[in-house]
């Protein structure tokens, strides 16, 4: 392949990439909304482990395990904004007076 084969099918993944974090994001802001439901609260850094460590048990590599601890921790980040955002949405903060 020459370079702009190569190119193309890193925008093909990339565009794939762009999917796949808008599903997720879906799915945490479901879980966020359930969590709110039954007064769980959002953060739980257990469950931040475990996601960052299942990632890492995941990596074939090139990218090294640090390198894609951080681009998780990053989606998380991502994912917690959304979560606050729909919350926003959801209930406004008051307008102190």
């Amino acid at each position: 392949m020459n370079l702009s084969d190569w190119r193309r099918r890193i925008d093909e993944i990339d565009k794939k990439l762009v999917e796949l974090l808008n599903e997720r994001s879906k799915c945490a802001l479901e879980i966020g909304r359930l969590k709110q439901e039954a007064k769980v609260p959002l953060y739980q850094p257990d469950r931040e482990k475990d996601v960052l460590a299942n990632a890492e048990s995941n990596n074939k590599g090139p990218l090294t395990d640090a390198a894609i601890h951080r681009l998780f921790e990053r989606i998380i980040d991502e994912a917690r904004s959304a979560e606050r955002l729909a919350l926003n949405e959801l209930h406004p903060p008051k307008d102190p007076k």
